[in-house]
């Protein structure tokens, strides 16, 4: 097998390792196709191909495919704590977080939902569904199930986009985490494409419990983080 001069696909490597570096190319941006980059260094693309493996050998780029060559995200540390915060958590490392809701709905709860969150068979639940953002890019998938007792939350969670912000407008101004679970499963194809990663990628799901200070359970949470956008830290 025959590899192209090293000073051309070297050179090629260099110049797109440092456009990622300064910031010419954002996490999770697409670079531009074999041919476009072909033709700007005027090389071929098996060149080109080389430039890439060395990049995607360092980490700084990632082959989806059928979609391209994206750069790598940065992964976000994400403290697991008694108070888990999505924005507060990715403010802290000087990044900006957010939510969109997908799913609304209040419901009978079943048996599963019932026992967590310490409610008869049957009683009404607020389910939540929707993506966590890192700067924009999709991080996370969650669902949250909440008790029905909490009056008006679909309201103020339309509102707000936000379960701290809904929860404080039903009164519960705070809340700890009860417990917390992590399994590592692989990405469904409709997971794959809402967090634009391929299907059958590893993510991290965390199955978590959430109390009021008088110690109601007030959220029983499901997160499926993808695995390369996210290091999950224990914190007190």
């Amino acid at each position: 097998m025959t590899h192209p001069p090293a000073a051309l696909w070297q050179d090629i490597a260099a110049t797109l390792r440092s456009e990622i570096g300064g910031g010419h190319y954002a996490p999770g941006d697409r670079l531009p196709s074999e041919a476009q980059l072909a033709a700007r260094f005027g090389v071929n693309r098996h060149t080109v191909r080389h430039a890439l493996a060395d990049l995607a050998q360092a980490g700084l780029v990632q082959a989806r495919r059928g979609a391209g060559v994206f750069v790598t995200a940065r992964p976000a540390d994400y403290a697991l704590g008694r108070r888990v915060r999505f924005t507060q958590n990715l403010a802290a490392q000087g990044r900006l977080g957010s939510h969109r809701f997908t799913r609304l709905e209040t419901r009978p709860c079943d048996a599963v939902e019932a026992r967590g969150l310490s409610l008869p068979p049957g009683d009404p639940v607020h389910v939540i569904e929707g993506v966590s953002l890192a700067d924009g890019q999709p991080m996370a998938l969650f669902r949250s199930v909440l008790p029905g007792w909490l009056a008006g939350l679909p309201d103020h969670a339309a509102e707000h986009q936000s379960i701290t912000a809904a929860l404080a407008a039903c009164g519960i101004a705070d809340y700890t985490r009860g417990s917390t679970r992590i399994t590592a499963v692989l990405a469904s194809p409709v997971q794959a494409a809402t967090l634009r990663i391929a299907a059958g990628a590893p993510l991290l799901r965390s199955d978590a419990l959430n109390h009021a200070p008088d110690g109601r359970p007030v959220e029983m949470g499901r997160t499926w983080f993808a695995g390369d956008r996210v290091a999950l830290v224990l914190a007190d």
